[in-house]
Parts: C-alpha cells; sequence; structure tokens
C-alpha cells in the first residue's frame, strides 16, 4: 500500500501568528471564525502571511454494486450522465467553480460506463463499479491500492500547476450506503443513525436501504483494520478521494472538505493518518441524516449550514469566501502599531 508521511503543522510558529492576529486592528476574537481559521492556515503554510493559490475542484466520479440491492431513489446511469454533464459547465458544481475561480477536475475513478475522455475527463478507472459488497468485498486489496495512489496522482498534478488549496467533490449512485457504513465501523455510532435519504428515498426506501446495510455488516467477515473496512465497503471514488486527501496533507495543502461523503472519506484517512485532520477545513454540516453526528466525532465545525445536500463539492466551494476572507483578514488589516491606533481592548 502507498504510504504517505504526514505530520502536524510544526508548532513553533503558532505564537507569532496568535500575536499577529490578536493586534491587528479590532478588539481580540472579534472576527471569530476567521481568526481561526487564519491560524489554522498559517500554520499549514508555515508562514504569517499565508495565501491562496489557484484553488482547484476535483471531483471523483464511479459505480457502486450495492445499487443492485434497491438503495438509491436515482438510477445507476446518472453517475456517468452527470460526468460528462459537468464538462458541459451546466452543473451545479460548474457555477461555482466559477463563482469562486476554481478550477475543476473530473475523474473517472470507476465508472460502469466508457466515457469521452476527449472532453477533457481525467481517465484513472480502476473498473467498472465496485462489487456488490452485500455479498463481497467491493474492491480486492490491490484495486484500493491503485485508487490511493491515483488519487494522490491528480493531487500532484494540482499542486505542480500551483495550486495551494483543493476541495473534493464526488460523483457515483449508492455511495452514501457505503459511507453509512464506513461511518457506523469507524465511530461505533449505531447504523440506523447514520443512514439517511440519499438522493431522495421514501421513508420505507430508507427502512430498505437499512435493512440491506445491516445484512452487508453482519456479512461481512474481513478483520476490521482500517484498510480492510475501507476497501470491503468503500467506493473507487471514495478511496481515490482518499489518496487525494491525505496527499493534500502531505504536501501541506489546504483542503476543504464537502458533504456526508467527503466527511466520511476524511474519517477514512484519519484512521490510516491521524494527523490529516490539521489539513481539514469543513466546509458546511449537509442535509443528509448522520452528517451532523459524523461532524461532531471528528470534532469538526463546519463553517456553513445552508441545507445542502448535492455533493461534487458544491458545500466547500460555497465555504470558499470566509476561508478567503480570514486569509485578507491577516494580510490585510492593519495592526495597532502601524495604524498609530490605541488598544481599546
Amino acid at each position: 500500500m502507498k504510504t504517505f508521511h504526514i505530520l502536524p503543522p510544526d508548532e513553533q510558529i503558532r505564537s507569532q501568528l496568535q500575536a499577529k492576529i490578536d493586534n491587528l486592528t479590532k478588539p481580540k476574537g472579534s472576527l471569530g471564525t476567521l481568526e481561526s481559521l487564519a491560524l489554522q492556515i498559517g500554520m499549514i503554510q508555515q508562514t504569517l502571511s499565508p495565501r491562496l493559490n489557484h484553488p482547484q475542484n476535483i471531483i471523483f466520479c464511479a459505480d457502486h454494486g450495492i445499487t443492485e440491492e434497491g438503495v438509491s431513489v436515482s438510477p445507476r446511469e446518472v453517475t456517468w450522465q452527470q460526468t460528462i454533464h459537468f464538462t458541459q459547465g451546466g452543473g451545479g458544481v460548474n457555477f461555482l467553480c466559477r463563482q469562486h475561480g476554481f478550477g475543476l477536475k473530473i475523474v473517472d475513478s470507476g465508472v460502469d460506463y466508457d466515457l469521452p475522455y476527449k472532453l477533457g475527463i481525467i481517465d484513472k478507472k480502476v473498473r467498472k463499479g465496485t462489487r456488490n459488497f452485500l455479498h463481497e468485498a467491493a474492491m480486492t486489496e490491490e484495486e484500493a491500492c491503485r485508487c490511493l495512489e491515483y488519487g494522490a496522482e491528480v493531487v500532484r498534478q494540482c499542486h505542480a500547476e500551483g495550486s495551494n488549496l483543493l476541495s473534493f467533490g464526488e460523483m457515483g449512485i449508492g455511495n452514501t450506503s457505503a459511507s453509512s457504513l464506513w461511518m457506523t465501523l469507524f465511530t461505533g455510532i449505531p447504523l440506523e443513525q447514520c443512514v439517511g435519504a440519499g438522493s431522495g428515498l421514501s421513508n420505507e426506501g430508507i427502512s430498505h436501504k437499512l435493512s440491506v446495510l445491516q445484512q452487508a455488516l453482519e456479512n461481512y467477515t474481513g478483520d476490521h483494520s482500517p484498510m480492510d473496512i475501507i476497501r470491503y465497503f468503500g467506493g473507487l471514488e471514495m478511496v481515490m478521494a482518499v489518496g487525494a486527501m491525505l496527499q493534500a496533507a502531505e504536501l501541506g495543502m489546504v483542503m476543504l472538505v464537502d458533504g456526508f461523503i467527503m466527511t466520511a472519506c476524511i474519517l477514512a484517512a484519519s484512521r490510516l493518518y491521524p494527523a490529516v485532520l490539521h489539513y481539514a477545513i469543513f466546509g458546511h454540516q449537509g442535509d443528509e441524516s448522520g452528517h451532523r453526528l459524523l461532524l461532531e466525532a471528528l470534532g469538526a465545525h463546519p463553517l456553513l449550514h445552508l441545507g445542502l445536500r448535492l455533493g461534487e463539492g458544491t458545500g466547500a466551494i460555497c465555504a470558499f469566501p470566509i476561508v478567503d476572507s480570514a486569509v485578507r483578514m491577516i494580510n490585510e488589516m492593519d495592526s495597532f502599531l502601524g495604524a498609530s491606533v490605541t488598544k481599546y481592548f
């Protein structure tokens, strides 16, 4: 399995960063979350003057074998249709990328379709969808390791292009089922609290989904190690996102974490390398059942709560202006000394 070298940011600069933030022309702490974000980003970048360069959103796309069990209201073909649609500029993630100046990379991690790569889709297909984890592991160890490496490769490409901030999204019918199983196995939260409506299941549909996932858990005969759980129940796009997150942390990049699926991915990544969480900013709390509990389990404080549940990276990108404001604050506000203003707190 690919290994990563991820350490918490060096603490030596923390006191200098905090002093700079505290001595801006404002009462101490009066800009709240902007101050904590500025501190986190300065720590990640190890500088008193952090910068956000060439932000990009990466969407990993793949199909899930568990959809054979009727756990999603959306048909399987939506995965490939939406993957192509993203290249045409009319998706939810597209207008947000344009609005906030994000580059967009669309990655075929394992879509069950022969996609037209000439449209700009990045070909990292490992297989055409996962196996049905109700009956067997979603992927082999070798396939999971390839996903980790491919996700890391895409991030290294972004880094070479000058990016130091990334957001991650996904497209994969059935991936809330995989995320729910990762959530219960990695946190101990009962499965019924981890399972929600996905793209719009009725109460009856949610009950069926829960029954299927409960049976899948009962059928699981693995060793419960993090990597075994990841490969047994995960999606190809999800494991690729895990590899991407780990690579971003190793490179000292800022990560904006999107909704339920991407939060499940950073959870899985943290079970492999706990220090990855130092590099993560949680964009929002979505409306998928279980997302709030998952964020709480991670000790995360999301920036927004807008009732979003689209995925694709949309919630993370929506949160970007707040992150940008934090960086502008530390760089553009005067200090009391520089502005010849008496401290008024």
